[in-house]
């Protein structure tokens, strides 16, 4: 019994078919069977053993109805009347048009008995209605039956309910191709229509314009108010931004804060598609710095946006991937909350950047990287520590400025093996001052990186540094900034303290510049604040600067915190912060970054 109900719909319904006296017959044994099981005597023959297997075949888990030549029904099994909701006295002696979704037309039934009659075998998709109205989809199997003439005589179909196995399918797609979050298009998704649109198959040639949106500081968002704050603003992102993408291009999100728009057919004039597609990033930029509101919270937001006009004559997903990606970089570099266009000299710019990469990894292994160390000075003129200074001495391009590689360390993820050296350096000659009375007291500032203050083992890092190389911890200073202690403050916090238990000090450096905050300098262990020198600048003239300054050797004072100003260049503001209260200085006026040999001892 187990093999006959698991045999597919062809081999039941071959088996079925073996007559016209078959299947005759297996109707009346199958109204037989209901009045009661069938009795096993030594007189049954053979046929009516075949009747037994028969009847317990149509039992199977596929539904199944039997008719006459003319249509008209005149057996069905249970499976049938579990899929339909119709018990078979409620179909014997209809036609299976009672069951008729009304989705198909007379031209698709007109095809169906054209195969029945021509093959003897019609299978397929076909949406029909079960007893409570409910429309669902079957994949139908419909053979002929014929006598020794030739002559159709029966219909035995098969059926099976499709609605499950299309749910799942259409879920799977769903999946594939479109953000559970917001109910856009994905990357996949994305890159399958951009490269339909590069095949060019329209005539004449079409312009397309691909752009890249990030949502500015959006990080802040997630930070401060939480992840599912932030999922809902993306929502409402979504939610605005897609009507004013029209029918036929695509608004996506890739993940994160990162959304992409496609347009196309902008015409075969490109400075017209520019303008089109200008258009449309202007008024994208406009929805997005409208407040949002979620949950009674209000939101105010902007975005930049990357450029890539294209044809649909030619290039590749990756390129106009790429071009747009760099032309929202330059949105970025533009002060944000702005749009840019690709522009070829940004290529160059990357490829660039490809190889100062290429050659910053082989500068630490070939001794190009070096330490240089500024020196601090207190109000008499003392030398009371140094800041280590990364700096790259090129063998070919000379001195590489900071400003251009450590940014690039940074994304690269170099910063964590050069970050390590730096320390190291740094601890090596913090211990070999130790040596020489005019030098042991100094202390040796040494900044600190996002990227590697979070890296799992920092703080056994740190220990292993200061043991490897004997440096005293209680001459150590890590400089922070200020976005290093927003990205995890408790993580942070738990690390300061450790470190602090071993005498390592810590300055915040830059303060005033980031996202400043009573309430991290309250609860974290900092020794000193760094006053910025864009601060620091003309203080002595100007009065905003001169204002904001003075708050900050306000605030130090109150909060018993050391207070060092950078970047003094001039005898006036030295003498001016000396004058309301700030001691010690840093700047080109008093020593510039040299090497360790060359400082004043």
């Amino acid at each position: 019994m187990a093999m006959l109900t698991s045999v597919g719909a062809d081999t039941l319904g071959v088996f079925l078919l073996g007559g016209v006296g078959l299947v005759a017959m297996l109707v009346a044994l199958r109204r037989r069977y209901r009045r009661g099981p069938l009795r096993h005597s030594a007189d049954d023959s053979a046929s009516e053993a075949k009747l037994r297997i028969a009847a317990m075949a149509f039992e199977t888990h596929l539904g199944m109805f039997i008719t006459d030549a003319r249509g008209t029904i005149l057996e069905v099994n249970r499976t049938f009347s579990r899929i339909t909701g119709y018990s078979a006295v409620e179909v014997r002696g209809r036609n299976p048009r009672m069951w008729s979704s009304g989705k198909h037309d007379a031209r698709f039934y007109q095809r169906l008995w054209a195969t029945l009659r021509q093959t003897g075998r019609w299978q397929g998709e076909i949406w029909n209605r079960r007893k409570n109205g409910e429309l669902y989809l079957q994949w139908l199997t419909i053979s002929a039956v014929k006598d020794e003439q030739e002559a159709v005589t029966h219909y035995v179909a098969t059926l099976t309910d499709m609605t499950e196995h299309r749910r799942a399918e259409q879920a799977a797609h769903w999946l594939a191709f479109y953000d559970p979050l917001t109910g856009l298009p994905n990357r996949r998704l994305l890159l399958d229509r951009l490269e339909m649109t590069l095949k060019g198959v329209g005539e004449p040639a079409q312009h397309g314009a691909l752009m890249f949106i990030d949502l500015d500081h959006f990080k802040t968002v997630n930070d401060t108010r939480g992840h599912q704050q932030g999922d809902a603003l993306l929502r409402e992102v979504a939610q605005r931004l897609e009507p004013l993408v029209g029918r036929g291009d695509t608004l996506a999100r890739l993940g994160g804060d990162e959304f992409m728009v496609l347009l196309t057919r902008l015409g075969g004039d490109a400075l017209r598609a520019a303008r089109v597609a200008e258009r449309v990033a202007e008024k994208l930029l406009a929805e997005l710095a409208r407040e949002h509101a979620i949950d009674d919270q209000r939101f105010q937001l902007s975005g930049s946006i990357g450029i890539a006009l294209f044809s649909d004559q030619g290039g590749s997903v990756d390129e106009a991937m790429q071009q747009a990606d760099m032309a929202m970089y330059q949105a970025k570099a533009a002060g944000r909350n702005a749009l840019r266009f690709f522009d070829p000299e940004m290529q160059a710019e990357v490829l660039e950047r490809i190889t100062l990469e290429t050659e910053l990894r082989q500068a630490l292994a070939s001794d190009e990287l070096q330490l240089f160390y500024q020196p601090q000075f207190d109000a008499a003129g003392g030398v009371q520590g140094v800041e280590a200074l990364l700096r790259w001495q090129h063998a070919e391009r000379g001195w590489v400025s900071p400003g251009v590689f450590i940014p690039l360390a940074e994304e690269t993820r170099l910063m964590l093996p050069i970050g390590e050296w730096v320390l190291r350096t740094a601890c090596r000659q913090l211990a070999a001052w130790q040596g020489s009375a005019s030098t042991r007291d100094w202390q040796v500032a040494v900044n600190v990186s996002i990227l590697q203050f979070h890296e799992p083992g920092f703080v056994e890092l740190v220990a292993a540094v200061l043991a490897e190389t004997g440096a005293p911890a209680d001459k150590l200073k890590l400089e922070v900034t200020e976005s290093l202690l927003m990205r995890d403050p408790e993580d942070t916090r738990l690390k300061m303290l450790r470190l602090r238990e071993w005498g390592i000090r810590f300055a915040l450096d830059d303060f005033g510049t980031g996202y400043s905050s009573l309430a991290y300098l309250q609860r974290l262990p900092l020794d000193q604040l760094k006053i910025d020198q864009s601060f620091v600048r003309g203080v002595d003239g100007d009065a905003t600067n001169a204002a904001i300054v003075e708050a900050i050797i306000t605030l130090s004072a109150t909060l018993a915190l050391e207070v060092l100003a950078e970047g003094v260049e001039t005898r006036a503001e030295c003498d001016w912060l000396e004058s309301h209260g700030c001691c010690a200085y840093q700047g080109f006026l008093l020593g510039r970054p040299m090497p360790a040999a060359a400082l004043p001892t």
